[in-house]
Protein backbone atom coordinates (compact mmCIF):
# COMPACT_ATOMS: atom_id res chain seq x y z
CA UNK A 1 0.00 0.00 0.00
CA UNK A 2 1.24 3.44 -0.82
CA UNK A 3 2.22 5.93 1.84
CA UNK A 4 -0.86 8.18 1.92
CA UNK A 5 -1.73 11.18 4.00
CA UNK A 6 -4.88 10.97 6.12
CA UNK A 7 -6.66 13.29 3.68
CA UNK A 8 -6.25 11.11 0.61
CA UNK A 9 -9.00 8.73 -0.43
CA UNK A 10 -11.52 10.13 2.02
CA UNK A 11 -14.41 8.71 0.03
CA UNK A 12 -13.10 5.16 0.10
CA UNK A 13 -14.55 3.38 3.09
CA UNK A 14 -12.77 0.08 3.87
CA UNK A 15 -15.87 -1.02 5.81
CA UNK A 16 -18.25 -0.50 2.91
CA UNK A 17 -21.36 -2.60 3.35
CA UNK A 18 -20.84 -3.11 7.07
CA UNK A 19 -24.05 -2.69 9.03
CA UNK A 20 -23.59 -0.34 11.93
CA UNK A 21 -26.22 0.39 14.54
CA UNK A 22 -27.81 3.80 14.36
CA UNK A 23 -26.17 6.30 16.69
CA UNK A 24 -27.83 6.49 20.08
CA UNK A 25 -29.57 9.65 21.22
CA UNK A 26 -27.14 11.14 23.74
CA UNK A 27 -29.03 14.41 24.20
CA UNK A 28 -29.56 15.83 27.66
CA UNK A 29 -33.02 15.83 29.18
CA UNK A 30 -34.21 19.19 30.44
CA UNK A 31 -35.97 19.83 33.73
CA UNK A 32 -39.18 20.55 31.84
CA UNK A 33 -38.97 17.18 30.10
CA UNK A 34 -38.53 15.46 33.47
CA UNK A 35 -41.52 17.33 34.90
CA UNK A 36 -43.70 16.21 31.98
CA UNK A 37 -42.35 12.67 32.40
CA UNK A 38 -43.27 12.60 36.07
CA UNK A 39 -46.74 14.01 35.38
CA UNK A 40 -47.31 11.31 32.75
CA UNK A 41 -46.27 8.68 35.30
CA UNK A 42 -49.12 9.83 37.57
CA UNK A 43 -51.73 8.65 35.03
CA UNK A 44 -52.77 5.02 35.66
CA UNK A 45 -52.09 2.54 32.84
CA UNK A 46 -50.57 5.29 30.68
CA UNK A 47 -47.51 5.24 32.95
CA UNK A 48 -46.94 1.54 32.32
CA UNK A 49 -47.31 1.92 28.54
CA UNK A 50 -45.07 4.99 28.42
CA UNK A 51 -42.33 3.25 30.41
CA UNK A 52 -42.19 0.59 27.70
CA UNK A 53 -42.17 3.27 24.98
CA UNK A 54 -39.33 5.15 26.68
CA UNK A 55 -37.39 2.00 27.60
CA UNK A 56 -37.40 0.46 24.14
CA UNK A 57 -38.03 3.39 21.79
CA UNK A 58 -35.27 4.24 19.35
CA UNK A 59 -35.64 8.02 19.64
CA UNK A 60 -35.52 8.13 23.44
CA UNK A 61 -32.33 9.56 24.97
CA UNK A 62 -30.12 6.82 26.42
CA UNK A 63 -30.30 8.14 29.98
CA UNK A 64 -34.11 8.22 29.93
CA UNK A 65 -34.26 4.75 28.35
CA UNK A 66 -32.01 3.34 31.09
CA UNK A 67 -34.11 5.07 33.75
CA UNK A 68 -37.33 3.62 32.24
CA UNK A 69 -35.81 0.12 32.19
CA UNK A 70 -34.83 0.49 35.85
CA UNK A 71 -38.38 1.64 36.68
CA UNK A 72 -39.81 -1.41 34.93
CA UNK A 73 -37.47 -3.70 36.88
CA UNK A 74 -38.55 -2.08 40.16
CA UNK A 75 -42.21 -2.45 39.15
CA UNK A 76 -41.63 -6.15 38.47
CA UNK A 77 -39.90 -6.61 41.84
CA UNK A 78 -42.75 -4.77 43.56
CA UNK A 79 -45.33 -6.93 41.81
CA UNK A 80 -43.52 -10.12 42.85
CA UNK A 81 -43.31 -8.90 46.46
CA UNK A 82 -47.01 -7.97 46.38
CA UNK A 83 -47.97 -11.45 45.18
CA UNK A 84 -45.78 -13.01 47.88
CA UNK A 85 -47.31 -10.78 50.56
CA UNK A 86 -50.91 -11.53 49.55
CA UNK A 87 -50.06 -15.21 49.20
CA UNK A 88 -48.70 -15.23 52.74
CA UNK A 89 -51.78 -13.44 54.08
CA UNK A 90 -54.08 -15.89 52.24
CA UNK A 91 -52.12 -18.85 53.63
CA UNK A 92 -52.41 -17.45 57.16
CA UNK A 93 -56.17 -16.95 56.80
CA UNK A 94 -56.70 -20.44 55.37
CA UNK A 95 -54.48 -21.94 58.07
CA UNK A 96 -56.32 -20.11 60.83
CA UNK A 97 -59.70 -21.11 59.40
CA UNK A 98 -58.71 -24.77 59.22
CA UNK A 99 -57.45 -24.79 62.80
CA UNK A 100 -60.69 -23.33 64.10
CA UNK A 101 -62.91 -26.02 62.63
Amino acid sequence: MENQTPYQNQNQNPNYGTNYAAPKNQSAISIGDWIVTLIILCIPLVNFIMLFVWAFGSSTPVSKANWAKAQLIFMLIGFILLIAFYGTIAALIVGAASMGS
